[in-house]
């Protein structure tokens, strides 16, 4: 194992943030593996879940069963987890420039098109090859004046040639789940069984420019945009979907519990296994898989209508129906209750941890099967 302090840069004098990463395996082995941790830094779930899979990577190295590398980042966001307002947590987004720490993560397709279309040739891992070093001088020019900057770009440069990049999370109050992109789902699916999670979310671009679709979406966007480039006959160069990336939300914001982690982390390990990452004496055997993919814009988020106390009547993991009966929000000086209802069905899993609500606040969410929705689809 290497670890490595990646210094930021300072934002006031006499203060600097480093953020840490660790290597197990060779750095030029391949498949490489990519994992961080808490981004959202209130989320401290995936945390715990990086702490015992460190543990179990070790081991596994020290046995000599690493095929190929896997670069873990156990707390990816340090800036925002020294952030604290009144005493809360505030680690979604930054103090300093009010951005989400998993927002604005550039657009890599575009970054690199011009510069390595010409020299694209018939060879698949060439071109593979040519295109990740392009990323990679792309993402090395970055000019990262801000704390919150230098921290994209490290992430960034630590992940940007994986084959797999997942990005550990959690709701506030959650079954788990997991966000992917749909050219991802064959490579990830298999992750989705091994965790158990009650809802995939899946989608081409959800507006958000979140750090896992950075890195997965730049091989689809190429794919098309040469496809879209190419003479009317000419043969398009083949380019593979060299990265499958996933978020994956592990649980509510108070699963922080050694044995749910525990259990995490050997999946995770179990999904590197069969990923041909690790070595290992008998295949993996997948278990069933507990929902069906479905698409990121047919899942409802469910909104208040009023303002209240909010009463729910649907727990996280219930399948729900279109028009059953979400929450109430109770106003005590009407006298009055406002149903709220879900308008798909599916399962329900996530909701808020707050109990007094504004109008238009986001109360839970639904894994819907039909797509309806449009634009951004993450929100904030």
């Amino acid at each position: 194992m290497q670890r490595t302090d990646h210094l930021l840069p300072g934002q006031s004098i006499g203060q600097r943030t480093t953020v840490t990463s660790f290597q197990f395996g060779a750095p030029d082995a391949f498949p490489k593996v990519y994992l961080q941790a808490s981004l959202h830094a209130e989320e401290i779930p995936a945390m715990l879940v990086a702490h015992h899979l460190r543990g179990l990577l070790e081991e596994a190295e020290r046995a000599g069963r690493l095929r190929g590398q896997v670069v873990l980042v156990p707390v990816a966001n340090p800036i925002g987890l020294a952030q604290r307002v009144d005493h809360k947590p505030m680690g979604r987004f930054d103090l300093d420039s009010s951005e989400n720490f998993n927002r604005h993560y550039p657009n890599l397709a575009n970054a690199v098109f011009d510069a390595v279309r010409p020299a694209l040739g018939p060879d698949a891992a060439a071109n593979q090859a040519l295109v990740r070093a392009a990323i990679g001088r792309h993402l090395q020019q970055w000019n990262a004046a801000t704390p919150l900057q230098g921290l994209r770009r490290t992430l960034a440069l630590l992940a940007h040639d994986a084959d797999i990049v997942l990005d550990l999370h959690c709701d506030c109050e959650a079954e788990l789940h997991l966000y992917s992109e749909h050219a991802c789902w064959p490579r990830i699916e298999p992750l989705a069984r091994l965790l158990g999670v009650r809802a995939a979310l899946l989608a081409s671009d959800t507006g958000a420019s979140s750090f896992d679709e950075c890195f997965s979406g730049v091989w689809w966007q190429l794919a098309a945009r040469l496809a879209q480039a190419a003479p009317s006959g000419a043969p398009v160069p083949p380019l593979p979907q060299a990265c499958a990336s996933a978020t994956v939300e592990l649980r509510g914001e108070a699963d922080v519990d050694h044995a749910l982690a525990q259990r995490d982390a050997q999946a995770i390990l179990d999904y590197l296994a069969h990923a041909g990452v690790l070595h290992t004496d008998a295949p993996v055997v997948l278990p069933p898989a507990r929902c069906a993919a479905t698409p990121l814009a047919g899942s409802q988020t469910v909104k208040a209508g009023a303002a209240g106390v909010l009463v729910f009547h649907a727990a996280v993991g219930d399948t729900m129906e279109a028009g059953q009966l979400v929450a109430e929000i109770i106003d005590p000086l009407a006298g009055t209750s406002t149903p709220v209802r879900a308008e798909v069905a599916g399962v329900l899993y996530a909701r808020t941890y707050d109990r007094y609500v504004l109008p238009h606040d986001d109360l839970a969410n639904i894994a819907g099967a039909v797509a309806y929705r449009t634009g951004n689809l993450l929100g904030a």
